[in-house]
Formats: structure tokens, C-alpha cells, sequence
């Protein structure tokens, strides 16, 4: 089953004569393939299992859970299940991640679908929906804001969790919000969808919770090449990742209610840099949440102040200066 390109790298062929493979067998050539070529890693994180990410590839082909893929190794491939496994294998090998080969990715319990318009939804994110229900009674009917949207994730969790919410999400990326559109469509929740750049829709509205998950990378983050296949513009921020980020904590008092939050993901060295901002702004209760791996993810505040004058919230020169992960 394994080929050779230019440079020596094994990746997964077409196969030789018209014998199909068993599953097992593609599996092997896969594993070995997938050894011999590091693209397809995460920076950063042990135990990534050749072998494991074989398994999960091909249960996405077939359109099987992984517990049957494992009970039935030596069954054979069709030669339109084996194309299709070749086929995302070699995307695979150069990076691209697994959601976007099967066009969906699971967050909250919700099936979304992504394309390269939008990031993948990460489970590192569900710590911000956990951070933001807390801080809404379960029975309550917030208005609540999502700023940079993507494929929804956000707000079509916290959708689902808080059924009397009045949930509005953005974002200026048309291709990202009409993918948002649907996948709320699909799941039945209700969401108001608004074309905006950040808050340039909303004059006059103010909410009791604002989320985001903004851009946060520089330019130069060694991360930036494990998600190449995602959007830049949803990656990358200006001033070493912060720029966003800033940016919001600055404008967001005009769109809060009194007792609001401001709740941003952010990267795991950002978390000082955004606490400060908030500060200065006269967020209170401000602090930051750690996610599932322990590092800092989420910071946000409480607005209970007015809105406040032009030029009055403007961050440190210092913010800025670290790098995200």
C-alpha cells in the first residue's frame, strides 16, 4: 500500500493490483506512514500515537466508531473506502487536521460543521462556555454576546445550555458566518447571526455576558504551523498577539450592563497582560481560569461602572510583550 514521493517520505499509495486491503492491513502501512512523517503533530503535546491516529482516520472513512473498527480488523475495504482513506492520509501527513477531512468536529456535545473558513472548535474553548454559565443563573434570560463567532461553537453551546438566553454572535468573516448560520439551522438553536467587525453593529445594545475567542497568536508563534490550514485572520493578532484582545477590553464597558462580565480565551502567557488591561479599563472581580491541562486560558471581568470616556482605557505599553500558546 505505501509509496514513496520525492524526498523519501512514506505516504499511503494506491494499491497495487485489484486484491482490497483489510482494514488491519491499512492500518499498518498507515501507522507506519504516519511514524515516519512529524508534520502532522502537535507542538508540545506527548503521546500522540501514530498508531491511534490511524485507527480514528479510517473509523472517519468507513463512518464506524472506533470499538468496531478494532472488532473487525480483517474485513476488506471497499476500493471507494480505501481511495478515500489514501486520500485523507496524505492531507493528514501534511497537517491537516482530522475535523476538516471529515468537514464536522464535536464541542459541547454538538455536532458542528467547519471548513477552512472557520478554526476547529477545540475542547480547550469549552472552558470558556463552563466560565460564562457560571457566572448566569441557569434560569435566567441573559442577552449574551459571542464576538468572533466562527463556526459558532460558542454561542450555540451556550445556546443549548441556557434555553431563555437572547444569544448574538459575529463576525466580519461572511464565509465563517454563513457556516455558523447553518450549523445553528441544523441544531435547532435559536442564534442571531450579525455581520460585524467586532462591536461595529451593536451601538446602543449592552449584554450581561460577552464572550470571545479571539485572534492571539503573533506572527511569529512556532504554533502557527501546526493550524496552517485555518484561517490566519482568526489566528494572528498585531502587537506580539495582543492587539485584539486589547481592543475589546477597551470597548466592551460600553456594551455591558451593570454587573456584566467580559470573558476572552486567551494564550497560556497572556493571562497577566490581559488581567492588567482589565484593571486599568475598572473591570472588578477580575481573574483568570485555568483549563483542562492547567494553564491559564480564560480571563474576565465584572463591569459595574459607567461607560467609559475616549481614551481613558488604554492598555500599558508592557501589554503585549509575551508570546501565546
Amino acid at each position: 500500500m505505501t509509496s514513496k514521493p520525492e524526498g523519501g517520505q512514506p505516504v499511503s499509495g494506491k494499491l497495487e493490483g485489484s486484491q482490497p486491503l483489510t482494514m488491519a492491513q491499512w492500518l499498518h502501512a498507515a501507522e507506519a506512514a504516519l511514524a515516519a512523517q512529524p508534520l502532522w503533530r502537535i507542538p508540545g503535546v506527548d503521546e500522540q500515537s501514530p498508531r491511534r491516529e490511524a485507527q480514528w482516520l479510517l473509523a472517519a472513512v468507513i463512518e464506524q466508531s472506533l470499538a468496531w473498527l478494532l472488532t473487525w480488523p480483517e474485513r476488506e475495504l471497499s476500493h471507494e473506502q480505501q481511495h478515500r482513506a489514501d486520500a485523507w492520509l496524505a492531507r493528514r501527513l501534511l497537517g491537516e487536521p482530522l475535523a476538516l477531512l471529515r468537514g464536522e468536529q464535536e464541542f459541547w456535545s454538538l455536532s458542528l460543521r467547519v471548513t477552512p473558513d472557520t478554526l476547529v472548535p477545540r475542547a480547550d474553548t469549552e472552558r470558556l462556555v463552563e466560565v460564562a454559565l457560571s457566572c448566569l443563573p441557569s434560569d435566567s434570560a441573559p442577552r449574551v454576546l459571542d464576538l468572533g463567532t466562527g463556526s459558532g461553537a460558542i454561542a450555540l453551546a451556550l445556546a443549548r445550555a441556557l434555553p431563555l438566553a437572547q444569544v448574538t454572535a459575529v463576525d466580519r468573516s461572511l464565509p465563517a458566518l454563513a457556516v455558523a448560520q447553518d450549523n445553528g439551522q441544523r441544531l435547532g438553536l435559536p442564534v442571531r447571526w450579525l455581520h460585524s467587525d467586532w462591536f461595529s453593529v451593536l451601538a446602543g445594545e449592552r449584554f450581561q455576558v460577552i464572550v470571545s475567542n479571539p485572534p492571539y497568536l503573533a506572527d511569529d508563534d512556532p504554533h502557527l504551523s501546526h493550524v496552517r490550514h485555518e484561517p490566519w485572520s482568526a489566528l494572528v493578532a498585531g502587537e506580539q498577539g495582543m492587539a485584539d484582545l486589547l481592543h475589546l477590553v477597551r470597548e466592551a464597558p460600553c456594551y455591558l450592563r451593570d454587573t456584566g462580565w467580559l470573558l476572552l480565551e486567551h494564550g497560556a502567557t497572556q493571562a497577566a497582560a490581559v488581567r492588567a488591561a482589565l484593571f486599568q479599563c475598572g473591570f472588578a472581580q477580575v481573574q483568570t481560569w485555568q483549563d483542562l491541562s492547567g494553564q491559564d486560558r480564560v480571563s474576565g471581568g465584572q463591569w459595574l461602572g459607567a461607560c467609559p470616556l475616549p481614551g481613558s482605557c488604554q492598555g500599558p505599553d508592557a501589554l503585549g510583550a509575551d508570546h501565546a500558546e
